[in-house]
């Protein structure tokens, strides 16, 4: 019969990968609950269906190249790439704040349409819609806010620690808002 020994070492989650997968599954509940109120909702007589705006498609490709671009960043980072780094890790946050743009000429389009998101007389599925996608946009700007953190912070010469949990966490959020968004607008054009 074999003992065990317990002479390798414990390997331990790193506490703020920990924070972070935390902060994630807070959000993927708050998401779940919007996602399923508009289905409650939904079944009241003053729902008025509509199609989504066309540039959401567009916005789309936009968040998928941005998640490209952070998976390369984080893969320059951790070679010691700086340059290519600074340049992929800007790309993504220019491409984000491109998303929540076309996200807001999407919801141009609905009011151009004559649907009424806010105040008395608005359709209750273009309100519900604006909620969900503003809610998301706010996530994305947080997150193109650490991009851009982490893009000036990459041209301090002086910066010599490589360690690459904090880029690491960045990309795992980032990957995270771009999956969501794709279950959304799933979601948006199923239901």
């Amino acid at each position: 019969m074999k003992t065990l020994t317990h002479n390798e070492p414990v390997r331990r989650t790193n506490p703020q990968k920990f924070l972070l997968w935390i902060g994630i599954a807070s959000l993927v509940m708050a998401f779940a609950g919007l996602t399923s109120a508009y289905l409650v909702k939904r079944a009241h007589t003053n729902w008025l269906e509509f199609s989504l705006p066309k540039v959401f498609w567009v916005s789309t490709l936009v968040i998928l190249l941005s998640s490209f671009t952070m998976h390369l960043a984080v893969k320059a980072f951790k070679n010691k790439e700086r340059g290519r780094y600074r340049m992929l890790i800007s790309a993504t946050a220019l491409l984000g704040l491109l998303f929540c743009a076309l996200q807001i000429a999407g919801f141009h389009d609905i009011t151009t349409r004559g649907i009424s998101i806010l105040g008395n007389g608005s359709n209750p599925a273009a309100s519900f819609l604006g909620v969900i996608c503003g809610f998301h946009i706010l996530h994305v700007l947080g997150g193109v806010v650490a991009l851009a953190a982490f893009a000036i912070r990459s041209y301090n010469a002086k910066v010599k620690n490589y360690n690459p949990v904090p880029v690491e966490i960045m990309g795992t959020y980032w990957h995270f808002v771009d999956v969501l968004w794709i279950y959304l607008l799933i979601f948006f054009n199923i239901v």
